[in-house]
């Protein structure tokens, strides 16, 4: 009895996940129209803070390049006073957002008390109200309490925005580590905290990535709060600051570009710091979040 000879392959069979040459060109364009798209904005803003205020509202990009408008902004506004302040409230709201939301997120994924499902819901429906409905209770309340004009007043209203959504996801990330460590921890005689700090939290630094860098770019880029509850510019953060260029009677293009510049950077730091932790942070704490 005689067998067919055996091949890897039918020659005539198409090859399966190969795109055809039409299909391939097609997505190599797509993906570069989205690249321009992206970095176009980024670009405009940049090569207009290298232009002279002749020309700020020209597309003569490359026409008499200077920095004036990075020395007149360092040298003539306050602008290193706002960028202190703005870095101060982001920074104490990055480590006091990491702390409240990864100690909440371990509580309710590894213990059981009363109110953990009303605690749940409570993080969950506080996400759901717009700056809009939260500013005016939020003013009367930092009233009250004396926090007006304050950075403390401010990095407890950025913590209200940032532990939440956090402490969800940490919560999602944590239920992925095995509760093992956490007996093992105890039979090694930690208490929980210890377990939490010794042991569970060195697993966790892509969800700690992803919340720290969430909760400084909340306080880093938020504008509404910023404006409303901060006066006076020694007190003003970099988002009230920059609303000093633009009035009735004008713009000046040149000075809050160079500005939008120079904001932008420790922002993208921050990002290439977490970036290698961030795609992991965010699936883990939504699988199962």
């Amino acid at each position: 009895m005689t067998t067919a000879p055996l091949t890897s392959a039918t020659p005539n069979a198409p090859l399966r996940g190969r795109r055809s040459p039409l299909a391939s060109v097609g997505l190599h364009v797509t993906l570069v129209v989205a690249s321009v798209i992206a970095v176009f904005p980024v670009l405009w803003v940049l090569l207009t803070s290298l232009k002279p205020p002749a020309y700020a509202t020209s597309t003569d990009f490359f026409k008499d390049t200077t920095l004036t408008n990075y020395t007149n902004l360092l040298n003539d506004t306050p602008f290193l006073t706002w960028f202190a302040n703005s870095l101060l409230v982001a920074g104490l709201t990055t480590v006091v957002g990491v702390f409240v939301a990864a100690t909440t997120g371990y509580a309710v994924s590894r213990f059981r008390f009363p109110g953990k499902r009303g605690l749940m819901w409570t993080l969950l429906i506080t996400q759901m109200f717009p700056v809009a409905v939260l500013i005016v209770p939020i003013y009367n309340i930092m009233s009250s309490m004396g926090l007006l004009n304050q950075p403390a007043g401010l990095v407890i209203t950025y913590l209200t925005i940032a532990v939440p959504f956090c402490a969800w996801m940490m919560k999602g990330f944590f239920d992925t580590i095995p509760r093992e460590i956490d007996e093992s921890g105890q039979v090694d005689g930690l208490t929980p905290f210890g377990t939490f700090w010794r042991l569970i939290l060195p697993l966790a630094k892509p969800g700690i990535a992803v919340t720290a860098f969430y909760s400084f770019v909340t306080a880093w880029g938020e504008v509404a709060y910023a404006s409303a509850f901060m006066v006076g510019d020694e007190n003003l953060t970099l988002a009230g600051g920059l609303q000093k260029f633009v009035n009735q009677y004008g713009a000046q293009w040149g000075p809050m570009a160079a500005a939008s510049v120079l904001i932008a950077i420790p922002a993208a730091l921050v990002f290439l710091f977490a970036q290698r932790h961030l795609v992991t942070g965010v699936s883990a704490g939504a699988v199962k979040g």
